[in-house]
């Protein structure tokens, strides 16, 4: 069983190919994620980023938005024309309630899930014991929770307020570290770190994404782990571990 592993990023889309081990057996691709993102935009860019992969037998898909059972709920980077505008209504609309998952199975010809991005990067890191919390810093900032090893329904935590008013989503992405300066952005992780951690009350907290690279380690304190952003590709394997199937019948291969 072969998966094709998708990391759909607010900057960039990426793509591999997994073996059952979870090891790479193509070259990771990546390509820049397109503004404005409309769906059917969304679909041709992944649709070019998968053909330039070996065959594969089904298909994972990590989203920076949240999705319940295959569908958009709410995606704040594509409800933008561009990084750091104002939500447009028109793509907001487009967004709300789009069948992802159905769209991605049609469009391959594969069986396919779909999950939050941080849903799939934790599904690669986390240990398995006691409630574990998982950040991802990048154009936004991801959340997802697990519990004994088993996937929690996804909560967009991050698009609470804090500090000055701003969301930790916000505050805390890719627009405004370049606004502020590194040394004031890692500051407020630091502080939406402690938020989210006065609401979780994790055992452990992952830090991954894009951005994490940029923070100093030697600053997060104990039982913060910074793990590596390919990991929202090589949890394409785990998510089907981790996450139940909502039983949809897989789509008629391609001709």
């Amino acid at each position: 069983m072969l998966t094709l592993a998708i990391d759909i990023g607010g900057s960039g889309l990426k793509a591999t190919v997994l073996d059952p081990a979870g090891e790479m057996t193509s070259e990771r691709v990546r390509r820049e994620t397109p503004y404005p993102c409309t769906p059917p935009v969304l679909l041709e860019e992944l649709d070019a980023l998968a053909a330039t992969q070996p065959s594969y037998d089904r298909v994972s898909v990590g989203f920076p938005g949240a999705i319940r059972r295959g569908r958009v709920r709410e995606v704040p980077a594509f409800s933008r024309r561009g990084p750091g505008l104002p939500p447009d209504p028109e793509l907001v609309a487009q967004w709300h309630g789009y069948e992802l998952e159905t769209a991605l199975r049609e469009r391959f010809g594969r069986p396919v899930r779909v999950a939050n991005d941080a849903d799939v990067q934790g599904s690669a890191v986390v240990s398995g014991q006691g409630l574990e919390l998982v950040i991802t810093l990048g154009t936004g900032v991801g959340c997802a929770i697990f519990f004994d090893g088993v996937l929690l329904p996804h909560m967009e935590l991050s698009h609470g307020r804090f500090g000055e008013g701003l969301s930790i989503e916000v505050a805390c992405g890719d627009n405004q570290r370049e606004q502020v300066g590194k040394h004031v952005w890692r500051e407020r992780v630091l502080d939406a770190l402690q938020a989210l951690e006065a609401m979780v009350l994790p055992d452990h907290v992952f830090i991954g994404g894009g951005n994490a690279k940029k923070l100093d380690p030697a600053t997060l304190g104990p039982n913060r782990t910074i793990v590596p952003n390919i990991s929202g590709l090589l949890g394409g394997i785990a998510l089907w571990e981790r996450t139940a199937d909502v039983g949809d019948a897989p789509a008629p291969a391609r001709p």
